[in-house]
């Protein structure tokens, strides 16, 4: 098996698509096709399912993946210790969410994109339960998570932060100004980002002990952010992505305390071995994303 083969066909099962796999490795289309199914006949097997414009991997292809993944990894460590552990280099694969793409990771991205040009990071926008799969699958290198637990099976993690949340509000909203308990909210019109958001989730479940709730949908952030300001309802968010909004005064914060607390996490597959460039963005993020905290 030709090394240059088994990275393409990672590339296509990590993004789920030859075109992406293509603009990704800056390779025509066509070549990206001849070179999985060239993988596929010196195999004997076909490792992917084509589904009309979509595809997926076959048992065989779930069974190689794995192992192409450690073929590539060992294959970047060697080159570091035979041409001296130079300048990082590689493919990064992040699972992230909108809050700490736009808020959080701006510093690190900045730092690997003017020092080490050599790392190409791919960020994978996935959340809960969605990026930790994709750890233990290998399908990322590595993930950032906004969770309560710090403990979770299948990977290790380190805490970079503590990520404060805040209720907000449009200006002169009946409930500003004043202290509120939990049962305050009842009836109140919530708004929210879609499911599997640690914080929506939490929040929902507090909610819930009391009374039954129906949350407003924005799908992000910003939606949801302009729609509390616009006077449609109130909604908890991490701190980061409303401070610029409570500065101005377009957003206020009600004086409500959660009772749970976030965690801003990275994490990987357990007994993994972490490539040099893979070790350097985990030591940048706990220093970089950690001094925000």
């Amino acid at each position: 098996m030709e090394l240059r083969l088994l990275v393409t066909f990672e590339k296509v099962a990590a993004v789920g698509s030859f075109t992406r796999a293509a603009a990704e490795l800056a390779y025509a289309q066509s070549s990206v096709t001849g070179q999985v199914r060239a993988l596929e006949s010196s195999l004997g097997v076909e490792l992917f399912d084509r589904l009309g414009s979509r595809i997926r991997l076959t048992e065989a292809g779930e069974r190689l993946l794995p192992y192409a993944r450690r073929i590539i990894e060992l294959t970047e460590e060697a080159r570091a210790a035979v041409t001296g552990a130079g300048e990082p280099s590689g493919t990064l694969t992040v699972g992230t969410m909108e809050s700490l793409t736009s808020y959080r990771l701006p510093p690190l991205l900045e730092y690997f994109h003017h020092r080490h040009p050599g790392v190409r990071i791919a960020l994978r926008t996935t959340i809960g339960d969605e990026t930790r799969q994709a750890l233990r699958q290998g399908t990322y290198d590595v993930g950032f998570l906004m969770e309560e637990e710090t403990g979770h099976p299948g990977l290790e993690s380190v805490v970079l932060a503590v990520e404060p949340l805040a209720l907000v509000a449009a200006p002169g909203h009946a409930m500003a100004g004043r202290t509120l308990a939990t049962a305050d909210l009842t009836g109140q019109p919530l708004l929210a980002t879609e499911p599997g958001c640690a914080y929506r989730d939490l929040f929902e479940r507090e909610l819930t002990a009391s009374a039954p709730v129906d949350f407003l949908e924005f799908g992000t952030i910003e939606a949801t952010k302009r729609a509390a300001a616009a006077g449609l309802g109130i909604a908890l968010l991490p701190e980061v992505t409303v401070a610029a909004e409570l500065a101005e005064g377009s957003l206020v914060r009600l004086a409500w305390e959660p009772p749970f607390t976030l965690r801003t996490q990275l994490a990987w597959r357990s007994g993994r071995r972490l490539a040099p460039h893979v070790r350097l963005f985990v030591e940048q993020a706990r220093r970089l994303v950690s001094e925000q905290g």
